[in-house]
């Protein structure tokens, strides 16, 4: 295990540019899930931005019901409370795309800090070539007198070894640590985070999804590749990915091709499970 300073508000705070974003954070030393404390925080009110951070989790969750490792002293394990008035007509585009434009933020300041080439796996895995760094968990709810809110939960594998991963995660994760062959500053990365959230954020405010889209295309390393696609009813099948749509879906090209002249099959799919093919 590499060693890490410890996570400070102190430190955090320091090198915090942000308007919103992280100007109230609740820092523990340890907590059962950061989405879950973030998700009670919202639904008493807590103001727009405010962060929930941990040293370490207990029962971190991953996206599709994953568990999500969690050792203490080592990673960033966060999440950010979204207050955002999006009009009604917005507001299918801006759900799609926030765990998205997390994914190209959390990119974005891995490479400002750590200096190393993050890609995105469609949705929002984040990794150094072809193994995890990072994940994120997005879940939205209501409050009577304050309205709707959105919780971003983010994980990152930020200083250790591989050799710290249960067995069954060690061929297919990785630290940024041990990528970029040298330890990294949690509280400096956090901070650049939320700004590079805030700047997508904004920027998604002012002109839609557009440029967030342009962006998050060039990083993300799912087109181009043939994929194995699982369904959230257990079904599986293959094809190329194809592209990006406007909402932020996966358009995957069915393979191999129909034989008798009919048109491939082509998807679009919103929630599934991606695992990048070899060729």
């Amino acid at each position: 295990m590499q060693s890490s300073s410890p996570l400070s508000l102190d430190a955090i705070r320091s090198t915090l540019a942000t308007q919103a974003l992280g100007h109230r954070i609740e820092l523990r030393d340890q907590i059962n899930s950061t989405n879950r404390e973030a998700v009670a925080l919202a639904h008493a009110g807590v103001e727009h931005g405010t962060v929930v951070v941990a040293d370490s989790q207990t029962e971190g969750r991953g996206r599709l019901s994953r568990q999500w490792f969690s050792p203490p002293g080592i990673n960033l394990y966060c999440s950010i409370v979204m207050r955002k008035s999006i009009d009604a007509d917005r507001l299918a585009e801006w759900l799609s795309w926030l765990p998205l434009m997390t994914a190209l933020a959390a990119a974005e300041s891995i490479e400002t800090v750590a200096a190393v080439h993050v890609a995105v796996k469609w949705p929002n895995d984040l990794l150094i070539g072809e193994r995890k760094i990072g994940g994120i968990l997005c879940e939205s709810g209501t409050v009577a007198r304050s309205g709707p809110f959105q919780v971003i939960g983010i994980g990152l594998n930020v200083n250790g070894v591989r050799n710290d991963f249960p067995e069954d995660l060690r061929d297919t994760a990785t630290t940024i640590c041990h990528e970029a062959a040298h330890p990294l500053e949690r509280n400096r990365l956090l901070s650049q985070f939320l700004y590079e959230l805030e700047a997508c954020v904004e920027e998604f405010e002012v002109r839609g999804s557009e440029r967030v889209a342009v962006a998050y295309r060039l990083r993300c390393s799912t087109i181009g590749k043939t994929v194995r696609a699982t369904l959230t009813d257990g079904k599986e099948f293959t094809g190329l990915a194809e592209g990006i749509e406007r909402d932020g879906a996966l358009r995957v090209i069915q393979r191999p091709l129909p034989t008798d002249g009919r048109p491939p099959d082509i998807h679009q799919l919103r929630v599934a499970d991606i695992v990048h093919l070899r060729t």
